[in-house]
């Protein structure tokens, strides 16, 4: 395209003023070469003679050309209106409100694009919105609401050995909600941290639970995927609205799985989104714009090492407890309770919780699941139902060893080497390791 291009084009246009395909044509070559002014004149014309969508859609790209992001926003915004379901539409919309810095609207601009065509992607608006590495369908956003709520049946009395985890919890946790008075008169909130660590399996989240079941409070569980959203400020919204559902529902424990995931050493990440959420959690913890009174706050994760320094002062998770796998006597409850209502003729429990040292529930789940496997084998043959035996069992706990070790090889050399505070003591006191 040239001048004598649009010279024939406007040439064409003294005989047939009315023509808006013409005119449209016009104000589209000029807007192509650049010529915003031209084109926005041949633009504003044609919407003069007609309501042409075409029209105000090229009006719209060349204000945004021209850096008039707001009157960009408002033809947008007309269409919208209107009912049209147009990719560009609201690709150029959500461009336009990200240059006003309305990262929100943006957002939800860019989701209707992407509603539209689930398969587009455009760099920029990628790079401005989307958190890298974390999926999430473009089903319509669910809401925090009482789906997280829970009123747990269950207590301490249910919760075999961890006498020194429930302790640490009953100090913390228990007795400042059974006399409120006492700790007030001290200056002592009723609320506050506690950090459950330990390996994999070992029923962090059962204590935890167990802690609500206590106190005869709600229970709030929440991991990763509840809280973490591919758009920028969403996982913060989502922690915030967590928060919330939280104070409004007191006495309520609420307790964070993974932790480590959303609580990260700040000095580890390269993106700005998870350095943003970090601070909003400890936003949260703190509760600088609403008081935590009466939440009480259990999180959980199997590497407090990479947990940010900052969880763990005054007021936020100021007390880390080990929690262990089971000790031999809650191995056998736990092998009671599991072997409960299934085919089995005299098990000899404790001769097994013997052969299971470092064991999580999680692997006693797996070794009675091995067994069983193993008896259905047999039971095709004639299909009646075999009764499990205690040398079913042993023979399982030789085919399947402790998950934990790998954890603990890993724990000892935090616990021997990067120790100053005493942190970790307990995890050599359980290896028998002396410092």
């Amino acid at each position: 395209m040239n001048d004598n291009t649009i010279d024939g084009l406007k040439e064409a246009l003294k005989q047939s003023p009315d023509n808006s395909p013409l005119r449209l044509l016009l104000a589209d070559t000029l807007f192509a070469m650049n010529r915003f002014d031209e084109a926005e004149m041949e633009y504003a014309t044609l919407l003069q003679l007609s309501d042409n969508k075409r029209a105000s859609i090229g009006l719209a790209k060349v204000f945004y050309n021209k850096g008039n992001y707001s009157a960009c926003n408002v033809i947008l915004e007309e269409l919208i209106e209107t009912g049209m379901q147009d990719l560009n539409v609201f690709v150029l919309h959500a461009k336009a409100l990200l240059k006003e810095n309305a990262f929100s609207k943006a957002i939800e601009a860019y989701k209707q694009a992407l509603l539209i065509n689930p398969d587009y992607f455009d760099d920029e608006l990628d790079q401005q919105l989307r958190i890298r590495g974390v999926e999430q369908t473009f089903d319509e956003e669910e809401e925090v609401d009482n789906r997280f709520l829970q009123k747990p049946s269950i207590n301490f009395s249910d919760v075999g050995g961890m006498e020194s985890v429930k302790k640490e919890i009953d100090l913390k946790i228990i007795k400042p909600l059974l006399h409120p008075d006492l700790y007030k008169a001290y200056g002592k909130k009723i609320g506050g941290g506690i950090l459950l660590y330990g390996p994999p399996g070992c029923g962090k989240t059962f204590i935890a639970k167990a802690t609500a079941g206590q106190v005869n409070a709600k229970f709030i569980s929440v991991g990763l995927n509840d809280i973490l959203d591919m758009w920028i400020g969403n996982s913060e919204k989502n922690l915030h609205e967590i928060f919330e559902l939280a104070r409004q529902h007191t006495p309520c424990v609420l307790f964070i799985d993974e932790i480590d995931a959303l609580g990260a050493s700040r000095s580890d990440m390269k993106q700005s989104g998870g350095r943003h959420l970090i601070n909003q959690f400890l936003q949260e913890l703190d509760g600088i714009s609403d008081t935590n009174e009466g939440v009480l706050i259990i999180g959980a994760t199997n590497t407090p090492w990479n947990l940010d320094p900052a969880f763990r002062r005054p007021g936020r998770f100021d007390r880390i407890v080990f929690v262990p796998p089971p000790d031999a006597a809650t191995r056998a409850s736990i092998l009671n309770l599991k072997l409960k209502n299934k085919p089995a003729v005299a098990i000899d429990v404790d001769s097994i919780s013997k052969k299971t040292e470092h064991y999580s529930g999680a692997d006693i789940d797996a070794i009675i699941d091995i067994a069983i496997e193993q008896k259905l084998e047999s039971s095709f043959e004639d299909g009646i139902p075999k009764p499990l035996e205690t040398k079913d069992l042993l023979n399982a706990v030789k085919k399947h060893k402790a998950s934990t070790q790998e954890w603990f090889a890993t724990a000892k050399n935090f616990a021997l080497f990067a120790n100053d505070a005493g942190l970790y003591d307990d995890i050599l006191a359980y290896l028998k390791i002396k410092k």
